[in-house]
């Protein structure tokens, strides 16, 4: 009858209206990670990355995992901590942390993102630019280089952990960076000369604490030092977390 299609149409959702978590879904940002490799000493930071990556998922980000196609300047035997006599490919080594969900660096594309952000790990150093063997005249990566320029034009936020602020400091000389302390406070901070080199290049560097990210809002860049401190591994996490909640929030 129509008085009982009437009342069926009355319990029908207006027009636009979706449930609560379909909502948020597509309140989502979506953001790109990049790695390096896997391992601390010659591709990205594994708890750095993870940690990431959990605060990303807490946040309700959309993620997707880029890694150049290249061969890692070296392997390292971390069980020995020495070099190893092999080669590797730094996406398809990265794609053991992407659970083989990810994508050549190459094929990024910045219209389809809202942020990126870059773990730490001496991967970055070594792989994605030449800092670990030529400090403050390092090259870095094309397609790194590209990536970042994007963003940074695009007015994205970039966010970048442990030894990944150089990558900033190198491309956008003037910005605003941390990787800790410029001291090595109660033994905590033992690479605390690369905030000296951070500033040779004429980046200004900011002193944090592990539980402490920096935000420069000029370049909407957003860094944290993880493990640059020696500290708890859930102080690092935390530490991460707000480095991502702090990219979040520019996105």
């Amino acid at each position: 009858s129509n008085s009982l299609l009437k009342w069926r149409w009355a319990l029908l959702p207006p027009c636009g209206w979706m449930p609560p978590s379909a909502s948020a879904a597509a309140m989502g940002k979506r953001v790109a990670v990049v790695l390096a490799g896997c391992g601390v000493f010659d591709g990205s930071e594994i708890h750095e990355a993870s940690a990431a990556l959990v605060h990303l998922s807490r946040g309700g980000a959309e993620v997707k995992i880029f890694a150049p196609n290249i061969e890692q300047r070296d392997v390292v035997n971390h069980l020995k901590g020495s070099p190893a006599d092999e080669k590797r490919n730094v996406l398809v080594e990265s794609a053991r942390l992407a659970r083989g969900n990810i994508q050549d660096l190459a094929e990024l594309k910045v219209s389809e993102f809202d942020a990126v952000i870059f773990p730490g790990g001496f991967g970055v150093a070594k792989n994605l630019c030449s800092w670990a063997v030529d400090g403050k005249n390092c090259t870095v990566n094309e397609h790194v280089n590209s990536t970042l320029r994007a963003f940074h034009s695009a007015k994205k936020p970039i966010g970048l952990c442990c030894i990944s602020p150089v990558l900033a400091a190198k491309v956008f000389p003037g910005c605003e960076v941390t990787v800790g302390q410029d001291k090595n406070v109660d033994g905590r901070f033992p690479d605390a000369e690369t905030a000296s080199a951070i500033t040779e290049l004429g980046c200004k560097h900011i002193c944090k604490d592990v539980s402490e990210s920096h935000v420069d809002k000029a370049n909407k860049i957003v860094t944290t030092c993880a493990f640059m401190c020696k500290a708890p591994l859930h102080e690092i996490f935390d530490g991460i977390g707000t480095m991502v909640k702090e990219v979040l929030k520019l996105a």
